[in-house]
């Protein structure tokens, strides 16, 4: 399974991304630049914000409320399809997922 990221420069970045990780430590361990985690993915920073491709919505999901209060104090402007990445978990589902690193 893969993810892909859009970096604020343009740059994309594809990964390969087991089964069951979430994409935030997908995005540390291979080292994409505006993805931090510094929580390392306890929901309590929103320094793993990224925006959903939205052609993957649909299939991201909805934050939980919990994740849709964080997402009101990122760094970067919200936008309607943010997401923590630390709240998505690769699986079937999101092979092939594209995120947008905010600036």
């Amino acid at each position: 399974m893969h993810a892909t990221w859009h970096l604020p420069n343009g740059k994309t970045v594809t990964a390969e991304v087991k089964s069951g990780l979430t994409l935030m430590e997908a995005a540390v361990a291979h080292n994409i630049p505006g993805v931090i985690g510094e929580c390392g993915g306890s929901l309590s920073c929103a320094t793993c914000h990224v925006v959903v491709d939205p052609t993957w919505s649909t299939r991201a999901g909805q934050p939980s409320a919990f994740e849709n209060d964080m997402l009101d104090v990122t760094d970067a402007d919200r936008q309607p399809t943010s997401r923590l990445s630390c709240q998505l978990r690769m699986a079937e589902a999101l092979d092939g997922i594209i995120l947008h690193v905010p600036g």
